[in-house]
């Protein structure tokens, strides 16, 4: 893959165990979406990958919005933290 998955999980845990969490997994859905971003702009014509990074983003948009309804200091620190524009 193009990133560090254990990196990612280790900056966003909230204890020790802590591999799914929603802000966990909001910041690996985050990662994937960027590496394949870039991945489309050399790969125009890949349409079987670009549903699977449509379905990541709404995943992510659905995971943020349960955080917001759960945890809304939560959900404004993993926004500003990872840059997006929600």
């Amino acid at each position: 893959m193009g990133f560090d998955k254990t990196a990612t999980i280790a900056k966003y845990q909230t204890h020790s165990n802590d591999v799914g969490s929603t802000r966990v997994q909001v910041a690996l859905l985050t990662e994937r979406i960027n590496y394949l971003t870039d991945h489309f702009r050399a790969h125009k014509k890949d349409h079987h990958g670009r549903r699977g990074l449509l379905k990541m983003v709404g995943k992510r948009r659905r995971l943020l919005n349960y955080l917001k309804r759960t945890d809304v200091e939560g959900y404004r620190q993993i926004v500003q933290e990872l840059g997006l524009r929600y």
